[in-house]
């Protein structure tokens, strides 16, 4: 197995069901791509660490990601500064971290465009992550209180990757150039959706770790409703993709974590924060979706 998959099989829930649907090369950029942002989430998470040295961290991260020229030879460096202070007690966190200088490695053997595509729109994910810590309180809790607040903060760490996808179908995919404008139209709301549904999700969770993001001022309902709204964005997302003749797998890998999302949000509604969708449904998914990005008809 190729060592970015185990390192995708250990960061990740959804994309490590979805990235794997994505043909060559967007597959490898793509899986580049979230693995940059994770080392971002990684520095941003650090309970062990105070408010500002995870700022530290997110702005150094930056720099390093702004100077390609100098990954050989800085990237050990700052990369073993980094883990002598263990950002996470997660295994899986700790081995990304310690991968950071072949994640680097692997970033320059893509394509020039796809190499500017993923690393601008990393840097601009932990340059805004940097900015809400800088909002949070002494102990680094973030706490949102306002509808507003949250909608910034899901484009920041999910928005982004709408806009990062979008760039990466269209370098890739050229033929999809008619279905820009409506690709474009839709790339955020797709994103807020899938981060909306985790919070909503992972409410009590989060708020154990002093993370508040769903604001007190704001109806539970309404931000429900919020989502739902941005799903249906995201299944036009979709559809553009389906319109422009999309590769298969271009379309398995929206659609996927928009039909889980949904089904998710569902039983949310129904439960309460922490219901999950169970393993049979999300294996049912996986094999369908998985004969979708083949060419395969059910």
């Amino acid at each position: 197995m190729d060592p970015l998959d185990d390192l995708l099989l250990e960061t990740s829930r959804t994309f490590a069901l979805t990235i794997p649907l994505l043909p060559e090369p967007t597959r490898r950029a793509t899986c580049l791509a979230y693995l940059l942002f994770r080392v971002s989430d990684t520095f941003e998470d650090a309970s062990t660490w105070t408010r500002e040295d995870r700022i530290a961290a997110l702005h150094a991260w930056c720099a390093v990601l702004r100077a390609p020229a100098t990954w050989k030879g800085e990237a050990p460096n700052v990369t073993a500064t980094w883990l002598a202070k263990k950002p996470s007690t997660h295994e899986g966190y700790l081995r990304l971290v310690a991968a950071i200088p072949d994640l680097l490695d692997a970033v320059l053997r893509l394509s020039p465009g796809q190499r500017d595509i993923v690393v601008d729109h990393a840097i601009r994910s932990a340059e805004g992550m940097a900015t809400v810590l800088g909002r949070a309180d002494a102990d680094g809790w973030v706490r949102l209180e306002s509808l507003e607040d949250l909608r910034a903060y899901c484009y920041i760490v999910a928005g982004i990757v709408g806009e990062l996808l979008t760039s990466l179908f269209l370098h890739d995919a050229p033929t999809l150039a008619p279905q820009s404008t409506s690709l474009r139209a839709h790339e955020r709301a797709f994103g807020e959706a899938l981060q909306l549904v985790n919070i909503l999700k992972d409410e009590n969770d989060d708020a154990s770790e002093g993370r508040r993001f769903l604001p007190v001022s704001v109806l539970r309902s309404d931000v429900m409703a919020l989502a739902r709204e941005d799903l249906a964005y995201a299944r036009e997302y979709t559809a553009a993709l389906v319109r422009g003749g999309a590769p298969p797998g271009f379309v398995a890998f929206t659609a996927m974590p928009a039909e889980l999302a949904t089904k998710t949000l569902d039983r949310v509604e129904e439960d309460g924060p922490g219901a999950k969708v169970s393993r049979a449904v999300v294996l049912e998914m996986t094999v369908r979706y998985r004969a979708m990005a083949a060419g395969l008809r059910s």
